[in-house]
């Protein structure tokens, strides 16, 4: 399985028609995954076959907003199917911030690849800061960077505000998975005021692919959001699995825990549950293994 990842900012108008383009065209591909369409512009993952990827990927550049749009690939294990839908979704943001009038169309901070990335994180005059939600975090960050601590995106105003200042913080440096939470993070702080804005360019998982290993400064894995749930850092899939619960990553301490029951409950998410909640999943799971038995796939598994 090839996995194929892209956004663009970019004006687009009749998003309703391109919508029904692009999923006729990715479902004659026979892809699986989700693909965003907004009027600030388009954000997808999905899988198939190297060749069917391929050629979405070529269909996708032919189309004039989204000439030049960088289209990364990555694997997945034979047996993994990434994905078990196919959805194009309009949204009114392709990734969600919740403040009008940001346009990383128009301004972001300066990209920066590789080897200046590294130097930023050396350099002691720089605020490193992870634009990730607080369990992706958990797994894998760079040294030194600042943990937000957030439960999504959309919280990543409220903890500008409680801990950045434009007069003391002069140079700020953000990442993110692939890029696209840090064109509306760098926008967003640009048009607060803050002057020295970088961010790391297609994000941790160009960066792993471009790297060279002795200068690989990436602790840990990186989270992904499809059933792989995690990749290390050579991109291959890591060792996390998931609670179809709540969705964080689970390590191997965690799925020992007693407070982990699959499809129904792990220990980051056993308080937050309450009984009825959990019996709903485990009439899920009960269905899912009832599937497996039938030799069938039960899509309510997962969320992907």
């Amino acid at each position: 399985m090839k996995v194929l990842t892209f956004y663009k900012f970019v004006v687009l108008h009749d998003v309703a028609a391109l919508r029904e383009t692009l999923a006729r065209e990715a479902a004659q591909l026979s892809l699986k995954g989700t693909i965003l369409l907004s009027t600030e512009g388009i954000n997808g993952s999905v899988a198939g076959t190297e060749s069917s990827v391929h050629e979405f990927s070529e269909r996708l550049l032919r189309y004039e907003p989204f000439a030049g749009m960088a289209c990364r690939h990555s694997s997945a294990a034979p047996d993994n199917p990434v994905f078990y839908r196919l959805k194009v979704r309009l949204k009114p943001e392709i990734v969600t911030l919740g403040v009008a009038g940001i346009d990383p169309a128009r301004r972001t901070g300066v990209h920066v690849d590789a080897a200046r990335w590294n130097t930023l994180l050396a350099d002691p005059d720089v605020v490193v800061i992870d634009t990730r939600n607080h369990y992706e975090v958990a797994i894998g960050t760079f040294p030194g960077a600042r943990n937000p601590a957030t439960q999504s995106f959309r919280e990543f105003p409220d903890y500008v505000a409680a801990n950045l200042d434009r007069q003391r913080h002069t140079k700020i440096a953000m990442f993110c998975t692939g890029g696209i939470r840090c064109e509306k993070a760098s926008a967003y702080l640009l048009a607060e005021g803050f002057e020295s804005v970088f961010q790391l360019a297609g994000g941790v998982l160009n960066y792993l692919q471009t790297v060279e290993q002795t200068d690989n400064r990436w602790q840990g894995e990186c989270f992904v959001f499809d059933q792989r749930v995690s990749l290390d850092e050579q991109l291959a899939e890591g060792t996390y699995e998931q609670c179809y619960a709540c969705r964080r990553p689970l390590d191997a301490t965690a799925l020992a825990s007693a407070d982990y029951l699959e499809g129904v409950s792990c220990p980051n998410c056993i308080d937050e549950l309450d009984e009825d909640r959990k019996d709903g999943l485990r009439e899920r799971q009960r269905q899912v293994e009832l599937a497996v038995m039938r030799g069938q796939r039960h899509i309510g598994a997962t969320g992907s």
